[in-house]
């Protein structure tokens, strides 16, 4: 491990020590020249799970305050042509019922379970990345910024998700960012330094928040549909042309601002929209007890 991860690993790990424990080394997946990308695959069932760029070479990094008799894992790696499958399940042995968490999403439990499990990952910004997050239970906060992402699907079924952009932008164009929530919340912030082209959007009962407040680099095709959960969708400035197209029932909300104007019985577009237009938003969404707003986020 380069000494400049170690520094930083072992100041993440001294603000750690005095609340939870030491956090110390888990895993390392090595990189290799055979590999042009890496498909990994992660899955976390509970605890406070972090994802952050690395300038190290290493596919994964992983760092823990957990000891090896808390937890079980499954690891796989395998060279598939140019590609390098990666799968990482990690199974906590004393995790939260989903009961209980169930509980407390959908029947209002205000005492709501805190975990002291830490999970740190650090990805290679040398390398693209088809990525797949699946988080069951706690929380989740994914910095993407710097990495260059092919394609991303998160899902999260009870747990709390914040993913996004801190900084940098993806390196490349991102082809498609995909999201779906069950019982949980996702919160997406500054998607426009993803440069996705297609992005999918689904909410079961929980809660989604998109975050467009800022012109994106490329046209972005948005589909999405909500259940009986939420949908929040922040516009850029009224410069950035919006088209909407919603399927919607009678047991629905949808809400939309002043800047998107209904053109037909199904759809909404600002002032600057146009067919072809450059750096367009174009959703096509459905909903069918949920709620969908737009909100205007350059005001």
């Amino acid at each position: 491990m380069q000494k400049s991860l170690w520094l930083t690993v072992c100041g993440v790990a001294l603000a750690w020590s005095v609340a939870v424990g030491q956090i110390k080394k888990q895993f390392t997946v090595e990189n290799t020249q055979a590999c042009d990308n890496i498909k990994l695959r992660l899955r976390a069932n509970s605890g406070n799970c972090f994802i952050k760029p690395s300038q190290n070479a290493e596919i994964l990094n992983v760092f823990s305050n957990q000891d090896e008799s808390a937890y079980s894992h499954n690891y796989r790696k395998e060279l598939k042509g140019r590609t390098c499958e990666v799968s990482l399940n990690l199974e906590e042995v004393h995790s939260e019922g989903i009961g209980q968490t169930i509980s407390t999403k959908m029947f209002g439990n205000t005492e709501k379970p805190v975990s002291d499990k830490i999970w740190k990952m650090y990805l290679t910004d040398s390398k693209p990345y088809l990525l797949e997050l699946d988080y069951a239970i706690g929380n989740a906060h994914v910095d993407l910024s710097g990495l260059a992402i092919k394609n991303l699907k998160i899902n999260t079924g009870s747990a709390d998700v914040t993913v996004g952009y801190s900084s940098l932008e993806n390196q490349i164009d991102m082809d498609t960012f995909s999201v779906n929530v069950d019982l949980g919340s996702l919160t997406v912030k500054n998607l426009n330094l993803s440069r996705a082209r297609y992005m999918v959007a689904d909410v079961g009962f929980g809660n989604m928040m998109l975050d467009f407040s800022n012109t994106p680099a490329v046209s972005n095709k948005i589909r999405g549909s909500v259940g009986a959960g939420n949908l929040v969708i922040i516009l850029p400035s009224e410069e950035t042309p919006v088209i909407v197209k919603v399927k919607d029932s009678w047991l629905c909300s949808v809400n939309v601002p002043h800047s998107l104007k209904k053109i037909n019985e199904t759809t909404y577009a600002n002032a600057a929209y146009k067919k072809d237009a450059q750096n367009s938003l174009v959703f096509d969404l459905d909903v069918s007890m949920g709620s969908i707003t737009f909100k205007d986020g350059q005001k």
